[in-house]
């Protein structure tokens, strides 16, 4: 009744759908787990700008590398900007998706020490070679406030670092980098400005800590995918036997008629 299922065409259908079935589960909790990882990193960052501010140097010291625990975490520091050495950052955009650039201030510290802070955004107001016209930060000490930023990679950001670009221009921020430009200690990361507001540079808004995504739709779809392959098989199965059974009918001659 069911031989057809030896058949070639039968093995194939069938070896595809067991190699389906574990492969749309499995892609199923790799949509679970991006869900999850979209939650934490969403609680993290909630958590990190709820927390009171503390002193930059608490979190950071020259050559540190930010950990994720650290991210969005509210600094303050005192201390003065040094514009001769700000530079820009090319290609990025405001809330508005408009290209412009980052403009990254190195912030002198009471101790010497430097910590890097983007003041916000910028238009592209001339040629990709020139440098853009940059508001002056405010002048004599004062204390800023901002949020804490691992240094920028290509392999995070996707961002490619190129090289030979214009003076005090850069693609990616790095405190590494900055610190040998500047010849001084330069803390690791660098803060996107809170505070003081400024109109211009325009700042960076906070990160979106709402949004979870649609991974967990797309996990319960390939769980249901996975559901639907073994009942679409079957009910293909039944709908072969069937087909088999009336053609069988219709090809079985009919009985002679009974002699008188």
């Amino acid at each position: 009744m069911y031989r057809f299922l030896l058949s070639r065409q039968w093995v194939i259908l069938t070896l595809i759908a067991l190699v389906l079935i574990p492969v749309m589960i499995e892609l199923g909790f790799w949509q679970l787990h991006r869900h999850e990882h979209r939650v934490a990193q969403n609680k993290l960052i909630s958590d990190a700008l709820a927390a009171e501010p503390v002193p930059a140097e608490q979190l950071t010291s020259p050559g540190h590398a930010v950990s994720r625990s650290q991210l969005y975490r509210r600094v303050t520091a005192t201390g003065t900007f040094d514009t001769k050495h700000e530079v820009v950052v090319r290609r990025r955009t405001n809330s508005d998706d408009q290209v412009g650039a980052h403009v990254l201030t190195p912030f002198v510290l009471k101790d010497g020490k430097v910590l890097l802070v983007n003041r916000g955004w910028v238009e592209a107001n001339g040629p990709q070679t020139a440098f853009p016209k940059v508001p002056a930060p405010p002048k004599g000490e004062i204390t800023v406030t901002g949020r804490l930023m691992a240094d920028e990679t290509s392999a995070e950001s996707g961002i490619k670092n190129v090289k030979g670009l214009p003076d005090r221009q850069i693609m990616l921020i790095s405190s590494g980098q900055q610190a040998q430009a500047l010849g001084k200690k330069v803390l690791g990361g660098y803060i996107e400005q809170t505070a003081p507001e400024a109109d211009s540079p325009e700042l960076i808004g906070e990160p979106n800590h709402s949004d979870i995504g649609p991974h967990m739709a797309y996990a319960v779809q390939w769980w249901l995918f996975a559901a639907g392959v073994p009942a679409g098989w079957v009910v293909l199965v039944r709908r072969e036997r069937r087909d088999r059974a009336q053609a069988a009918a219709s090809e079985t001659p009919e009985a002679a008629p009974a002699a008188v």
